[in-house]
């Protein structure tokens, strides 16, 4: 089975880390978002990928051919970025539509059983009940638990069902056509060509569609959405059996993730921080925070914070003679 990654995105909402790095990248409970992906598909039997790429697409090439050299991957670039559905028509020539394929966005971690996915027979989307739908695609279903109409976040949301990035597609041939009528014909909504206008095409020639529910979603696009699935991440990982560090000096609170080659001393780490590879930390307090790979941090606390790749932060040392009822703020 062949898989859709779209990582074109710019994840503005990701600033200043996106300018330099792709969110797809952008690390979190110890590895990257990509890596969750790729990783929850391959155990379920899926190595045969094609990955959309357009902003810092060179950085997403190198980094799945560095990482899982025996993946059968392909790249195509989406250079205008006019929505999703564009996207994934831009594959067509990649894809055999005599059989199914998964699509997976390329900036979100699901928990559910992939085992289900892949194993689904029909047209199935992963699908969440959220607080506010109106900043999502939508799904509305009929009582045969089937989903007879998907909107691309409306105004007046009639449901709160969001789609979830994830989309087990059966019918194949029957998406790239609707996928060439919609192109074909400019047929747009908010001035893009969206996936969910060529999946309602398809509802309503007679191809059914069932919701896959999710146990929880993680849209790693906003930093305290970050920090949180970071969290949640490490401690899932702690609950599997934490690793044990040792650095000299240095106290850990788990859950902690830290990377190979790492130079730590003096420190209180934890909890709730992912380190990078090769990061040195000396005399530092680092606690609900992700550390990128190769960074520097020398005498400083850091609290929900996102530290990117090869930064070096340094703070500030202090000699003090402090006499009795004295009060100072050096914050």
């Amino acid at each position: 089975m062949k898989a859709i990654i779209p990582v074109a995105g710019a994840g503005t909402r990701l600033r200043p880390h996106t300018y330099t790095q792709p969110k797809a990248l952008i690390p979190v409970g110890g590895k990257t978002i990509l890596s969750f992906i790729i990783d929850d598909l391959i155990q379920v039997g899926v190595n045969d990928f094609v990955f959309v790429i357009g902003y810092l697409g060179d950085k997403i090439k190198e980094y799945v051919q560095k990482h899982y050299p025996n993946l059968k991957a392909e790249f195509v670039e989406q250079k205008d970025r006019e929505g999703l559905g564009q996207a994934i028509w831009l594959t067509k020539d990649l894809i055999d539509q005599t059989k199914p394929l998964i699509i997976v966005l390329g900036d979100t971690i699901l928990d559910l059983d992939w085992k289900d996915v892949v194993n689904c027979n029909e047209n199935c989307l992963g699908v969440k009940k959220v607080d506010d739908p109106r900043g999502f695609g939508l799904a509305e279903l009929n009582d045969k638990n089937e989903i007879i109409k998907v909107l691309e976040k409306p105004n007046i949301p009639k449901t709160n069902l969001a789609l979830v990035g994830l989309y087990k597609i059966g019918n194949t041939k029957a998406l790239m056509e609707a996928l060439d009528y919609n192109i074909a014909n400019n047929i747009r909504t908010m001035d893009e060509f969206h996936l969910t206008d060529a999946l309602q095409r398809m509802i309503d020639n007679g191809v059914i569609f069932k919701p896959t529910k999710v146990n929880n979603w993680f849209d790693c696009g906003k930093k305290d959405v970050l920090l949180e699935t970071n969290s949640l991440l490490l401690k899932r990982m702690e609950d599997k059996g934490s690793v044990v560090y040792h650095f000299q000096n240095t106290i850990i609170i788990p859950p902690v993730a830290i990377g190979k080659d790492c130079n730590i001393f003096g420190s209180i780490i934890g909890p709730n921080v992912a380190i990078g590879e090769g990061s040195i930390v000396h005399h530092s307090i680092v606690k609900n925070s992700i550390i990128g790979d190769f960074a520097k941090l020398e005498q400083v606390v850091l609290h929900e914070s996102v530290v990117g790749s090869d930064a070096m932060i340094k703070g500030m040392s202090q000699s003090l003679n402090i006499g009795d009822n004295t009060e100072i703020d050096l914050s």
